[in-house]
Order: structure tokens, then sequence, then C-alpha cells
């Protein structure tokens, strides 16, 4: 037996509290005349009342987990072996990184053996003519609508015709049912949930672009990173070279996958085979520039890490980072100062990752701090090597995940060896040579 849910209410149309009566001003958000009446967008939301076995669920129900091949073989690795139905897929990013452009790509390449409408509520079907005309998929099968209709998407979902929906973008769309506008906190909210339990309801895979803010968060409310089964952004630097595609939340694989791509010249992107060896490729071996072997989810990224040493021209020093934390830049000058006695409180520093890509991760910190005292000093650091490891406040060297795949990454880019901290389970390797501070670090290593 099956009972429907409803809700009612009343809704802030900036942040998206629920409330039973109505009132003049929100006690989540503060705003004035923004709570209005709650419409039933969840009619359609069903829920067994008889509680089940789940043993009988996961024998008859989910016997065989179905997923849909994108025809792209690095993007089904991302997903954890392909599209899984009635999933709901969430791809976030700045304007301009490729969003669409991926999308239709992949709805190219599903088209061919899943039916797959692709939904724009910012282009006009003539502008989608002539994206897919210039990738190269005008002949190809997927099916194409404008609209910004959350209703109207919700009946092609609920109508079991495809495979996949490609929504572009959420932020765009619009429930008649909910009085405020476009990209607002409840617009986006309603629209995703309603979408959400369309697809759950037909065994649709979903797949929604969302906008970022200029903090580079996800634009609407948190919940709707809650409310998906996978996340996934695309970063990287709008004006050119490589894109990383992200996973930072995968309800049915792994999250430490993460894809490079490169945008060809007839704006096609390809996933990059050997992406160390590219951004490597016009190194120039100098004072400041040192290689990182860093990760990048589960595969191993060599990046060049360049700093640059002056002294300020101005009252106080200017500290500037392109791929880095400028609160981690800070707290490691603040550390090479105090323990090692650098004189940086006169100079300015700037700090740049190449390739517009960025480390998160605190193994680079070790490349870091080499960077900038090579910098600071004016010396090269000696031979062919490659740097990782995370220091702390004491100057100590600190143990770091993937160490065999960080050296293997660096013999076969034909580096002689690599410094960083000695493993701390596995047999040490001449490649590696071990440092337990910066200290040792620099009188070693730097010219």
């Amino acid at each position: 037996m099956q009972r429907t849910i409803k809700t009612a209410g009343y809704e802030c149309g900036e942040c998206g509290a629920h409330y039973t009566s109505w009132s003049g001003r929100c006690d989540k958000c503060g705003k004035w005349n923004t709570i209005e009446i709650s419409n039933q967008l969840d009619d359609a939301h069903t829920t067994e009342t008889k509680p089940l076995i789940i043993s009988s669920v996961a024998d008859h129900t989910f016997n065989a987990e179905k997923r849909i091949k994108s025809g792209i073989a690095s993007l089904d690795l991302l997903f954890g072996g392909g599209i899984v139905e009635g999933s709901v897929i969430l791809i976030s990013g700045e304007p301009g990184m490729g969003k669409s452009t991926l999308l239709m790509q992949l709805g190219g390449s599903i088209a061919i053996n899943n039916s797959t409408l692709y939904v724009s509520g910012e282009e006009s079907l003539h502008q989608i003519g002539l994206r897919a005309k210039r990738l190269g998929l005008i002949d190809s099968k997927l099916d194409i609508t404008s609209t910004t209709s959350a209703e109207a998407i919700a009946e092609e979902v609920l109508s079991s015709k495809y495979k996949v929906v490609i929504v572009d973008s959420i932020q765009t769309i619009k429930s008649q049912a909910i009085g405020t506008s476009y990209g607002s906190v409840a617009q986006v909210s309603n629209c995703t949930s309603l979408l959400t339990l369309a697809a759950k309801h037909s065994n649709t895979a979903l797949i929604i672009v969302g906008q970022v803010t200029k903090d580079g968060n996800i634009a609407g409310p948190k919940q709707l990173e809650h409310m998906v089964d996978v996340v996934v952004s695309l970063e990287g630097d709008r004006s050119g070279g490589l894109k990383l595609l992200r996973c930072s939340k995968n309800r049915f694989g792994s999250t430490n996958e993460t894809l490079i791509f490169e945008m060809k010249a007839n704006g096609l992107l390809a996933p990059v085979i050997n992406p160390s060896a590219v951004l490597l490729a016009e190194r120039k071996i100098t004072d400041g520039s040192i290689v990182l072997a860093a990760m990048e989810g589960s595969r191993p990224l060599l990046l060049e890490v360049q700093a640059l040493v002056n002294r300020t021209s101005y009252g106080y020093p200017k500290r500037a980072a392109n791929g880095i934390s400028l609160s981690r830049l800070n707290l490691i000058i603040a550390m090479l100062e105090r323990r090692l006695g650098f004189k940086l409180g006169e100079k300015d520093i700037y700090l740049n990752v190449v390739g517009g890509i960025t480390a998160y991760e605190p193994a680079a910190d070790l490349a870091i701090v080499m960077a900038i005292a090579s910098a600071d000093k004016g010396v090269a650091m000696k031979d062919n090597s490659v740097v990782f490891g995370e220091v702390g406040l004491s100057g100590e060297v600190r143990h770091v995940p993937y160490i065999q795949k960080r050296l293997t990454e660096a013999k076969n880019l034909g580096f002689d060896y690599a410094i960083g901290p000695k493993p701390l389970n596995t047999k040490s390797s001449v490649f590696l040579h071990p440092v337990t501070d910066i200290s040792s670090a620099l009188k070693q290593y730097l010219v």
C-alpha cells in the first residue's frame, strides 16, 4: 500500500525555511516579506507504509546493479563503472569552464546506445544546434529541447522514454508553483526535489548542471548536494589549459578518481593520457622552480611549483598565491622565519602552480618550502628530482599517502630521485631520499 505525501505550509523565498503559518519576517535569514505559501510539489512522492525485510528487497528488486555506459571510458571510471539507472548526478563549475561542452559530448556518446534528452534552459534550439555542429555531433541520436519549466521536464522524465536526461542548468529552471524568481533558493531546492522524485520513480538517470557563486560554492541551498547521488566539479583555467573533473560525493563508487581533460582547437574536451608530461614540457630549471609529486584523486601528477621573492617596494610585504591556499602560504612563511631564521618580513613572495591546477593536499608543503627558499637564496635545486611531503609547524616533514605511486610517476618521467618523508610500513627505495625536517632538506638539496 502506498501513501501520498503532501507538503503544506509556508516557505521563505530566500533561504527555503519552512513554516506552518505566515510571518512577515523569516527567522532564519532575517529577510522581510519573503515567506509565501508552499505549494504541493511533492504530490507525486510516494512511500511504502509497509516495512519490508531488507533481504527481500536486495534479492528481488536490486539483484543486478544496472549501469549505463557513457561510451567514454574515463567518465565511466569516475562514476564507478557507469551511470546507475535512476541516479541523480550534479556537475558544477565556473562559467566558461566547459560544462555544457562536456555534457553535450557525454549526451551524444550515451545516445548511441541509450535514448538521451538534453534540456537547455540557457540556450535556444538554434544555439544548441550550432554547438552540436561545432563538436561534430550534428548526426547524433541525441534529442534536444529548450525549456525553463520544471513541470515540463518532469513530465519527460516520468514518461520513461529516455534512459538519461541532462538539464543545463538547474538555476535557469522555474516551477510555476513557486512565486520566486529564477535561481532563488526556493526555486533551486524545489525544482531539484521535483526532478529527483521523477527520476527515482521512472528509473531515469538525471544529470543536472549547477552554477557556482563567486566564492566557488554551488549556487543554491547546501541541501542541493545532499539530495543528489553524485557530485562532481569541473575545475581549471577558463582561458585554456587542463580541466580537472573531481568527484566529491558518489553513492555508487569511489570519490578518489579525478579526470584530466584538455580543450582542443575545435572545442572538444579530450582526456589527457599523460598530463605530467604536458605540464612539465616547457619547464625551465632555475631558482624558485620545484617539481611536486602530487596526487589528483588516486592518480599521481607532477606539477611545477614556482616561487618569486623580491624586496618589497611598499610599506608592507605582499603575498600572492595561485594554485595554493594563501593562508597555507602565510603559515609556511611564518614557520620558515621562526624555525630557520629566514628574513622574509620585508620581501614580496609570489607563488604559482603552473597549468592552472590547484594543489589541495598537504603533501605540497615541502615543495612550497623549497621553492621559497630557492627563490630567496637565488640558487636552483640540485640535480633532477621531485619533492613531496607535509610540513609541520616545528619544521618536521610528515608522512603522506600514495608514496609508491608518486615515485613510479617520477621514474616514468625520467627523474633521478625523489625527496620526501620516509615510508611508514613499506620498504625504503633507493629512488627516494628521505628527510625528517626542512633544515636537512634545504642543506642537502639546494646548491
